[in-house]
């Protein structure tokens, strides 16, 4: 059975994210979105918020949610999966995607790392976005999922 993971921060989740998540998991048998735990960032969400986020967002039968803090190839290794599925929008994030792709082939040589584009409407969507527009009261609902647009919204307000 074919095992792909989606990492990401996810702060929050936006339609962008979730558009690569529904792509992949036409893809592969089984899909575990993954909340990495980056200690160097100081999140608006908490780890467990952002995974019930996306499990209010998501309703495909393959498709999980996790959080993990740690290195990435580790969590590869333990659930048993073969793929990282990362959302590219522009020739800025291959840069950086590819790069951590050679760091986690090295950490995980099982393991390849498969680029999805973003579909065009979602080329300049991006969480910080969605942060800075919620943050001054801007209309954030082109941008999330409408399941947890308000959860969204209020936590920006409180900014």
């Amino acid at each position: 059975m074919a095992i792909a993971i989606c990492p990401g921060s996810f702060d929050p989740v936006t339609n962008g994210h979730l558009d690569i998540i529904h792509r992949a998991s036409r893809l592969f048998e089984k899909v575990i979105v993954l909340v990495i735990i980056n200690p160097d960032k100081t999140p608006l969400f908490t780890s467990e918020e952002r995974v019930e986020m996306i499990r209010r967002s998501i309703d495909l039968p393959n498709v999980e949610v996790d959080s993990y803090r740690g290195l990435l190839a580790d969590y590869v290794k333990r659930s048993g999966a073969t793929v990282i599925v990362k959302g590219l929008r522009a020739v800025t994030d291959f840069e950086y995607e590819f790069q951590m792709a050679l760091i986690n082939k090295k950490l995980a040589p099982f393991a390849e790392t498969m680029f999805l584009t973003t579909d065009a409407s979602n080329m300049y969507l991006s969480s910080s976005v969605v942060r800075q527009v919620g943050s001054f009261g801007g209309d954030i609902s082109p941008f999330v999922p409408e399941q947890i647009r308000e959860q969204i919204a209020g936590r920006l307000k409180s900014l």
